[in-house]
């Protein structure tokens, strides 16, 4: 375990740095387990007044969980794919509801289960080396970790375009749209990491003192298109829109749709209305496990995952094939409750 997550208390700053750099730091449930031991234990340590994320060698921030362990266990009884899903996610609510000030330096590559460890910090800096992306709906999974409370909570229709079609968004992006709080050059992390170390006190003070203004957000210029086109929690509606308005982007678009899995677009798409109208995050986290333990019994996560991540033949084979044949009873049956003793729980530690 010490190589994959390093965790220490540093001048009262409580660090934690990913280190699993051939996996560009991908989440296992060692890991999860070992961020909750140590926000737990820092929780009521008065010596902590601050907890800082990032990523300790190689490149990117993190680039989701342990597909692959999810997968193998999908294929057999999900146990184990259950149990991950479980503690990822109490470790997400953990930062979500934590009381002292989280930093979280995105700096690289930040997806699936890096935005849920991202997005709960209070504050959160991108650099020009961000990619951030929701990618699931490519292979059969949906934008989990905490996807169906952020993402409606977006400018716009910019969730439901970013969910669906798994879009990459730039540092720039992220800062014009809220997802990051402050944005820096990269070579300037290790300069203000070490600040705040030195002055603890100072972290809020420090983020602003060494901000800089973010080039041109592409995204910005796409922000009519994006609220015009996916303006429907229809994913029908959607194509349609695309398809009726023409132009290269939403051809770009539905191109990029139509390599997804129309089961688990409309599951997201739903899973970020019903996330829009929670007013406890977790609410929205055990309707996101339950989705999960329902999801990966579907073909189509086995499916994506080989399609995508282990024969990278990237032509998987959806069932249903086309969003008409996805009906309105199948995604029902997403959204289910799990029988008694078996639906989620936060983390029932008091005083984290």
């Amino acid at each position: 375990m010490a190589d994959q997550l390093i965790t220490l208390i540093d001048n009262g700053i409580g660090r934690i740095r990913l280190n699993r750099p051939k996996a560009i730091h991908a989440l296992t449930p060692e890991m999860c387990h070992a961020i909750i031991d140590a926000l737990v234990a820092w929780a009521n340590d008065d010596q902590v007044v601050a907890v800082m994320i990032d990523h300790a060698d190689g490149r990117g921030f993190c680039a989701g969980g342990d597909i692959a362990l999810i997968a193998s266990s999908a294929k057999e009884d999900c146990a184990e794919a259950e149990r991950f899903f479980f503690v990822e996610y109490r470790m997400n609510h953990m930062l979500f509801r934590y009381g002292k000030p989280v930093v979280a330096f995105m700096d690289g590559i930040v997806m699936g289960g890096g935005v849920g460890i991202s997005l709960p910090a209070r504050y959160r800096v991108a650099t020009e080396r961000t990619t951030f992306a929701m990618p699931e709906t490519g292979i059969g999974l949906f934008p989990d970790v905490g996807g169906g409370w952020y993402l409606p909570r977006l400018p716009g229709r910019t969730g439901a375009w970013l969910a669906t079609t798994g879009a990459r968004i730039k540092g720039a992006d992220c800062a014009a749209m809220g997802i990051a709080t402050h944005y820096m050059a990269s070579d300037k992390v290790e300069a203000v990491k070490a600040r705040i170390i030195s002055e603890p006190s100072r972290l809020s003070d420090i983020l602003v003192e060494m901000v800089d203004d973010a080039p041109p957000s592409q995204w910005e210029a796409r922000r009519a298109d994006i609220d015009r086109l996916f303006a429907s929690d229809r994913y029908e509606d959607i194509l349609a829109a695309l398809d009726a308005d023409g132009s290269p982007w939403a051809r770009e678009q539905l191109d990029t749709l139509a390599t997804k899995s129309p089961q688990t677009v409309k599951v997201a798409l739903r899973q970020l209305a019903e996330g829009a109208a929670f007013t406890d995050f977790a609410d929205n986290m055990r309707n996101e496990y339950r989705i999960a333990c329902h999801v990966i019994r579907r073909p189509d996560f086995v499916e994506g995952v080989r399609a995508v991540i282990f024969d990278k033949d990237n032509a998987p084979r959806w069932n249903p094939a086309a969003p008409q044949e996805v009906t309105d009873d199948l995604v029902d049956s997403l959204f289910a409750p799990l029988p008694p003793g078996k639906e989620w729980t936060p983390y029932p530690q008091t005083g984290v």
